[in-house]
């Protein structure tokens, strides 16, 4: 085994790094384990009610993957497994009524497990079950519900964990999972104080060695220093990407608090991002104080607290608006958070965005029309980024009160 503490160090101080530029930077990777934790109900809810159909496409379960793949490239590819292959049959979850009862249980003992033991007996049933095609793929949403329990792992990590602890495991078994995720862990507990509880920053280490990210170029053959310079690139676009797509996403949220400011409301921004600014502002400077209580238990307040702006109406304290801003590439979680708080927090004339760019309009529209979300039907809207921008000053000097948005928002 190679000596993790430099592999840790270079990793750690890389700005391009799965560690810097995803599992401590990214607000989007917090945001998803409560949106991906309902979803997952979803689906389990779907295949109980018999409303689960013969196809990953359109499902639930289609939602949950692609809020997990939207995690930048660590994911990229977590969906490709669960997509219905019907010259093979597989996975078999979706024409085997038997299987698909299986899977729906499994990720319901998965999502209410309190112990390890549990989570393993759950993992070790289903693995006694040989659905054909279901194989640890699973583990990218399982790292969702239990994130200090279960690693997540794809062809590029498991490339890294060969590397790193010369071994020749291979990805489709189960078997080989648990003793991966068994020597992981114990890695993990030997260099917590450099790494996490949460498995996300261990594994993003594997997959930076597994794609080259952690090695020097002097280490490589000419043809693995080409793919290495290209993942160099892009790595340093996609970097440059969201540094402007951050830059857009602190105006937008600016914009919603300066309208809400203007129309009489207490403003609230997202708590993981009160100390950002945008032109010059604070927002702490614009929003008031902190979130009352609104007598819900802590896990749906803690989602609520992540909510990108809140209005609130200065008297009752109500929540009478709620907004996401999303980037290019997030929708998914943002609507489901929406969809989290209409459902736990109902009150008259309330109102729920999702600020989008431009370019995903017709995505969003699709998105809208998925029968997983029929209850948001009505409930919430879609702004897009440009028009926020160009209604902002006229809508802060004419508007009257929340409703005015119902004039430059749009609805399926």
């Amino acid at each position: 085994m190679q000596n993790l503490k430099p592999l840790i160090r270079n990793y750690k101080s890389d700005p391009l790094s799965a560690y810097n530029n995803w599992f401590l930077a990214s607000e989007d990777r917090l945001k998803a384990f409560r949106s991906i934790r309902r979803g997952v109900l979803e689906v389990i809810k779907d295949i109980k009610d018999h409303r689960f159909g013969n196809d990953f496409k359109g499902s639930s379960l289609e939602v949950v993957l692609t809020a997990i793949t939207e995690q930048k490239e660590i994911f990229e590819g977590a969906a490709h497994p669960f997509y219905w292959k019907p010259k093979l049959r597989i996975p078999d979850i979706y024409e085997n009524e038997g299987h698909k009862k299986s899977f729906g249980a499994f990720l319901e003992k998965c999502l209410f497990a309190s112990s390890e033991k549990e989570l393993l007996d759950a993992i070790i049933s289903l693995d006694k079950l040989e659905i054909k095609g279901l194989g640890p793929s699973v583990a990218n949403i399982l790292y969702f519900l239990h994130p200090t329990l279960i690693p997540p792992f794809n062809t590029a990590m498991l490339k890294g964990f060969n590397a790193i602890f010369g071994e020749k495991k291979k990805l489709g078994s189960w078997k080989d999972f648990l003793y991966i995720r068994e020597v992981m862990i114990g890695a993990n507990n030997d260099h917590k104080a450099e790494l996490s509880n949460d498995l996300g920053a261990i594994s993003g280490l594997l997959f930076d060695i597994g794609t080259g990210m952690s090695l020097g170029t002097s280490e490589l053959n000419p043809e693995e220093k080409n793919r290495f310079e290209k993942i160099v690139k892009k790595r340093m676009e996609d970097h440059e990407n969201e540094v402007d797509q951050d830059n857009l996403h602190q105006e937008l949220q600016y914009h919603l608090l300066k309208i809400g400011a203007s129309l009489g409301y207490d403003v609230m921004v997202a708590q993981n991002d009160q100390k950002k600014s945008y032109n010059g502002m604070n927002f702490s400077q614009i929003c008031n104080g902190v979130l009352p209580d609104l007598g819900l238990d802590k896990q749906t307040e803690q989602t609520i607290k992540l909510i990108d702006v809140l209005w609130l109406e200065r008297k009752t304290k109500l929540i009478k608006a709620a907004f996401e801003v999303e980037k290019s590439t997030s929708i998914y979680s943002g609507i489901l958070r929406l969809i989290d708080l209409s459902e736990a927090y109902p009150c008259d004339q309330q109102l729920f965005y999702i600020i989008i760019p431009d370019k995903r309009e017709k995505d969003v529209i699709n998105q809208f029309k998925r029968p997983s979300f029929k209850s948001i039907e009505g409930k919430v809207k879609y702004i897009l980024s440009s028009t926020l921008q160009k209604e902002c000053d006229a809508i802060c000097k004419y508007g009257s009160g929340h409703l005015v948005l119902e004039k430059i928002a749009k609805f399926v």
